[in-house]
């Protein structure tokens, strides 16, 4: 996802531009540092007490030249219109946020009206056309079964949670004023790897990481990815 993101960044503004970013719901901070490393402004914004801490130890260990180009708010996503003016940033990300979201239209409304004109926003979602794929490839096939006619799903964590189909999140972001630019699946062939599996060795990773980012640009691939990464541009 890093390189679709950097492929969208590229393609749309000045190389060398240094950006306004926006990331709702950062974790601990693993886009929010990259992105302020390459020279980039990040308000980062997070709600768990925990992320916000690791976020913060993390942000501890950059150079003074990276920290002062980051800002933490502790808050709610849906709250962005309290913190910020409309049109205060040229990027937004929301990476893994929507599944915990009972309806997205509202906070991505939000998110949509805290983009200057031509900015970008950045989503990566769970796939609800895709969700009977990782059950039936464990063979829970009861599981995969139910998936078929279902947005809602048990992760990992052990949370019900909610996923999205792309069409429906494609006609969102036109009422919104940001319509879909490019989308890419995510984890095509590695959703079935646990949390356990230890990463393969750096010559078979970098072959990995070509395969899954060529399906996740190649149909019908894409389409069963477990994620979906969605680029929306605001009007």
């Amino acid at each position: 996802m890093t390189r679709q993101l950097d492929e969208q960044i590229a393609g749309r503004f000045p190389v060398g531009q240094r950006l306004r970013v926006l990331d709702v719901g950062m974790g601990q901070g693993t886009q929010a540092l990259r992105l302020a490393r390459a020279g980039h402004k990040v308000t980062g914004v997070e709600q768990d007490t925990a992320m916000v801490s690791a976020a913060r130890t993390a942000l501890a260990a950059e150079p003074e030249g990276v920290r002062e180009r980051v800002r933490i708010v502790e808050g709610n996503g849906m709250d962005t219109g309290v913190h910020f003016l409309p049109g205060s940033f040229d990027v937004v990300l929301c990476h893994g946020v929507l599944m915990y979201v009972e309806d997205p239209d509202a906070l991505l409304a939000g998110l949509a009206r805290m983009l200057a004109p031509g900015g970008l926003l950045s989503l990566l979602v769970r796939n609800a056309d895709a969700l009977a794929m990782r059950p039936g490839l464990a063979g829970d096939w009861v599981t995969a079964l139910g998936a078929f006619d279902s947005t809602q799903y048990h992760n990992r964590l052990g949370l019900d949670v909610r996923a999205d189909r792309l069409d429906t999140l494609t006609a969102t972001l036109a009422g919104i004023g940001a319509p879909l630019h490019a989308w890419y699946g995510v984890r095509v062939f590695t959703d079935q790897a646990t949390d356990g599996d230890g990463p393969p060795e750096r010559g078979e990773l970098q072959t990995l990481l070509a395969a899954e980012e060529r399906a996740g640009r190649t149909e019908p691939y894409r389409r069963v990815a477990a994620l979906l990464h969605l680029c929306g541009v605001r009007g």
